[in-house]
């Protein structure tokens, strides 16, 4: 069979009627959420479409899987189909922390170069929340993914590279701040003027292009100022130049106030919210990691860093019922090259045990639809598998959570949402 292909013409992406779509199965409970899940597409997929549209799956390998069987954690063969299907979809992979190989996930964005990492955080009725107002949690995470920590640039204790640096430190660049300088790892933490405006674009271009209120960059400027703070200064200054008539910058508003005074900075504020543009501000991680909690209506897209994004990511997962359904992109919007993922880890110990919340790559797959345009699929998925768990049919992780739920196995809850697809 020839395969048809997604691809990129004119800066659009194209997707033929029955596209080719690598997966990765995915380590420990992967196996279990991954066949749970590709059921719940295909269902959609035909609901939607009546047949005319169909997705061609194609296995790839990563991970333990590939390692048993081919002796290499990332086979070649898997780069290739990603980078040739552009569009692929993958269960969690095994990282070991502190020793072994590197994240294999890391190394996929690395390699592909996959900007991106797009985390919306919404609450879906029924699920169990820790937060008396998880409604209020609607968010849209543009977490910078190639640099900053996660370009894996470090130097273990006591090596000789890492002396070389020490040297190059203490006594070329004349750095006298390290501590314990004899038995000090080190790591490099990279931030380009390049990388933060390709991620900041396309924050706003979102909200622009949604409608929605406001992009806030979330830093650490305050102590890393020549990174973080870098990547602040260069959001407002891309955000002005290249959005002009479109968002108001709280730099903006500064201006206006030492100018005019405070009313009018404030009334220019609500006109340009009444004008539609996107209102563009920023804060400090710390505060606002405090922030979402308390007040998260504030916020709707965040354009941060990568090692804030990660944080941020999972603490508001936290807010609407964990990572266990929460979704996730890894996207160049330049090549097309996406990948979605579930969010979670492996969870070795419930491997095979048809136990875990599928939530997450299912709710990844809907992200895969909307961004394949498929949006009538997507919105299948999304409305069945929320009234599933309105009716009370969820997996353990908030089966424990509720007082009168219906505790199903990962396969019985991709039998409900089917069940709900079927009939809406």
């Amino acid at each position: 069979m020839i395969e048809v292909r997604i691809h990129m013409k004119d800066g659009r992406l194209v997707v033929p009627e029955i596209p080719v779509i690598p997966y990765i199965e995915g380590d420990g409970t992967g196996p279990d959420i991954w066949h749970a899940a590709v059921r719940v597409f295909d269902e959609a997929v035909y609901s939607a479409y009546r047949g005319k549209r169909r997705v061609s799956w194609k296995e790839v390998l990563a991970g333990e899987k590939a390692f048993k069987l081919t002796g290499s954690w990332l086979p070649d063969d898997t780069l290739v189909n990603f980078k040739n299907c552009l569009v692929g979809i993958k269960g969690p992979l095994t990282t070991p922390v502190g020793e072994g190989m590197r994240s294999l996930n890391v190394a996929l964005r690395q390699e592909l170069d996959l900007y991106t990492c797009y985390r919306p955080v919404r609450y879906l009725k029924g699920v169990p929340s820790p937060v008396r107002h998880p409604e209020n949690v609607n968010m849209h995470i543009f977490r910078e993914n190639t640099e900053d920590i996660y370009a894996g640039i470090e130097f273990p204790f006591r090596q000789p590279e890492t002396e070389r640096l020490k040297e190059f430190l203490t006594g070329e660049m004349g750095i006298r701040k390290i501590r314990f300088p004899e038995t000090s790892a080190y790591g490099i933490k990279p931030v380009s003027l390049e990388g933060s405006e390709r991620l900041i674009r396309q924050a706003i271009r979102f909200a622009v292009g949604r409608k929605l209120p406001s992009v806030t960059l979330v830093h650490k400027g305050n102590i890393m100022k020549y990174t973080e703070g870098a990547f602040m200064k260069w959001g407002y200054a891309l955000a002005s130049r290249e959005f002009a008539g479109k968002v108001f910058t709280w730099q903006d508003y500064k201006r206006t106030a030492d100018t005019f005074g405070e009313p009018a900075a404030g009334d220019a504020m609500k006109k340009a919210v009444l004008d539609g543009r996107v209102i563009i501000k920023d804060v400090i991680a710390d505060a606002f990691l405090q922030q979402i909690i308390i007040r998260p209506e504030e916020y709707s897209v965040i354009a941060t860093l990568n090692l804030n994004g990660d944080y941020i990511s999972d603490a508001l997962a936290a807010l609407v019922g964990g990572i266990g359904i929460a979704p996730g992109a890894n996207i160049n919007y330049e090549t097309g090259h996406a990948i979605f993922e579930a969010t979670h880890g492996t969870a070795p110990k419930y491997a095979g045990q048809d136990k875990v919340n599928p939530g997450s790559v299912i709710l990844s797959g809907v992200l895969m639809f909307e961004y394949m345009g498929w949006n009538e699929a997507a919105g299948i998925i999304s409305r069945a598998i929320e009234k599933t768990i309105l009716e009370g049919r969820v997996t353990y992780d908030f089966h424990r959570l509720m007082e009168n739920g219906s505790l199903l196995r990962t396969s019985e809850f991709a039998d409900a949402i089917i069940s709900n697809i079927q009939n809406p």
